[in-house]
């Protein structure tokens, strides 16, 4: 009687060709560009957090800010303007990394590396133009550990475009690190994109409520 039967083996079973993927890719398929998102939310809970704390203060006091001056404008405003104009500078350089353009991605990394500069020079001017300390009360306290880790993840940022920068210029640039300056760039509009609301509720919010 035949034994026979259509069930093959594993090991005779042709393996599958993955030799024509690519090494590098951007965007979701990217296990980096996954992690990113994954830390966005994590931070972005936490500053939505912040803010929620920041609503709960206001809601057991008449005076608000609770006696101090409301934050000055000027360096806040500023910092605002020039992050929301890195946007175009910041998307030019993640397209020509995207692109695999050596050149352009360069000078977007040097252009971006002096935006970063300028945002956090001008942050060190907004912690005095809060008017008050991180230990007057808890209004002080929540607002500066607010700017304050914001200030954390646009410094963070800053080092690494300034490392990416570096690095552009010594090594041969090549798909892996084209991949590490695109998602470098996803993370500069986490940090823009946080400093609206956090912009509006510290300097905003203290004149309307």
């Amino acid at each position: 009687m035949g034994t026979g039967s259509n069930t093959s083996h594993p090991r005779d079973r042709i393996a599958l060709d993955v030799s024509v993927l690519p090494d590098v890719v951007f965007g979701h398929r990217s296990l980096i560009w996954l992690g990113t998102v994954g830390m966005m939310a994590i931070e972005g809970t936490m500053f939505a957090i912040l803010i929620a704390t920041y609503f709960f203060l206001r809601t057991r006091t008449t005076d608000w800010p609770p006696g101090v001056s409301n934050p000055a404008l000027t360096f806040g405003t500023l910092n605002l303007i020039v992050f929301l104009l890195s946007a175009f500078p910041n998307q030019w350089t993640k397209k020509a990394a995207e692109k695999g353009d050596v050149a352009k991605s360069r000078i977007g990394l040097l252009i971006m590396s002096a935006v970063a500069l300028i945002n956090m020079a001008l942050r060190v001017f907004e912690f005095p133009s809060l008017n008050c300390g991180w230990d007057s009360n808890a209004y002080g306290s929540a607002i500066w550990m607010l700017l304050g880790l914001h200030t954390v993840h646009l410094v963070t940022d800053a080092f690494d475009t300034f490392v990416l920068t570096a690095l552009s210029f010594r090594d041969p640039v090549e798909g892996r690190r084209f991949m590490d300056i695109s998602e470098n760039g996803e993370y500069w509009y986490f940090v823009l994109l946080t400093w609206i609301p956090i912009y509006f509720v510290i300097y905003i919010v203290p004149r309307i409520l």
